[in-house]
């Protein structure tokens, strides 16, 4: 696939591959065993409940629409799925030994450009698993993101938002992998330049149910005090490097604030009891039951 086919859009996209009505009649029996899934599946995270759902309708009103799959190379009788994961995932949850499938001959970049279409159009993939289906596309095909957002038919601003979504933290990311934050809370997160307070903000956020305005609120809040550190005289890299392995090693903000004659304080903040339970069994290497009984 070129970029001029590519930038041709969504609407050609469809039109040629994804299951146009015409082509029923096209449709063979393939058995299941000969079809392996997409390599290229952007989705990872499949719900046993959607699955079944899914399930239950093709039991009781078969396959309404074939599977699209594409000959596997150095592999007669074999083939790949190119459209239609959700529908191989549920009638080999039902064991079926066949199932009708159309045939297309299809590129590589057709082939991950089809996966991302798929289930952008049925609003499946989590914003993490789009925005690395984007990276996919530009690394292995060097396309643009202007060229990638023609071929989802999506804006390119929609596209390198989601994108920059893979520099949150990783537990941020998981955050957002498993609903908890949306993708309005996570943007509102990338303006902090500092991991651990992004992430302690995160907790917080799920914890106490903040909405997206009261996220930004905070963020402006992290983002003001960093400034005025920023204008006092700067630490030394020792005093900076001490710092960054403290709130490494007990995963929250530390603070630490050198004072006159060589002496200061430091500031650890935890995040509810539980948090300071943990805190303090990593910094003292003893239960909480042990010393509160």
């Amino acid at each position: 696939m070129t970029r001029e086919r590519l930038g041709r859009g969504l609407g050609a996209l469809l039109g040629e591959y994804l299951e146009p009505q015409s082509s029923v009649a096209e449709a063979r029996r393939v058995t299941l065993g000969a079809i392996v899934p997409n390599p290229a599946q952007p989705r990872r995270v499949f719900s046993d409940g959607e699955l079944a759902e899914l399930a239950a309708s093709i039991r009781e009103n078969g396959l309404l629409q074939p599977l699209v799959v594409r000959p596997l190379k150095d592999a007669p009788g074999r083939f790949e799925l190119i459209v239609g994961e959700r529908r191989f995932r549920a009638v080999s949850s039902l064991g079926w030994e066949d199932v009708p499938v159309i045939v297309r001959e299809a590129t590589d970049e057709t082939v991950l450009v089809l996966a991302l279409v798929e289930n952008l159009q049925r609003e499946a993939l989590n914003p993490l698993e789009e925005a690395e289906g984007y990276v996919a596309l530009s690394e292995k095909f060097e396309l643009s993101q202007g060229d990638i957002a023609k071929a989802v038919g999506k804006d390119r601003s929609t596209v390198a938002n989601v994108v920059r979504l893979l520099k949150l933290p990783l537990s941020v990311r998981r955050l957002l992998e498993d609903g908890s934050l949306s993708q309005g809370h996570a943007r509102a997160l990338l303006a902090l330049e500092d991991d651990v307070r992004a992430a302690e903000l995160a907790r917080r956020a799920v914890g106490e149910g903040w909405s997206v305005r009261e996220v930004e609120r905070h963020v402006a809040g992290s983002t003001e005090k960093a400034r005025a550190r920023k204008a006092v005289k700067p630490k030394s890299p020792a005093l900076r490097a001490l710092e960054e392995a403290l709130a490494d090693h007990l995963m929250t903000r530390v603070e630490v604030r050198e004072g006159r004659g060589g002496k200061g304080t430091i500031e650890i903040v935890f995040m509810g009891t539980g948090d300071l339970e943990r805190v303090f069994e990593l910094i003292t290497r003893r239960s909480v039951e042990e010393v509160v009984g």
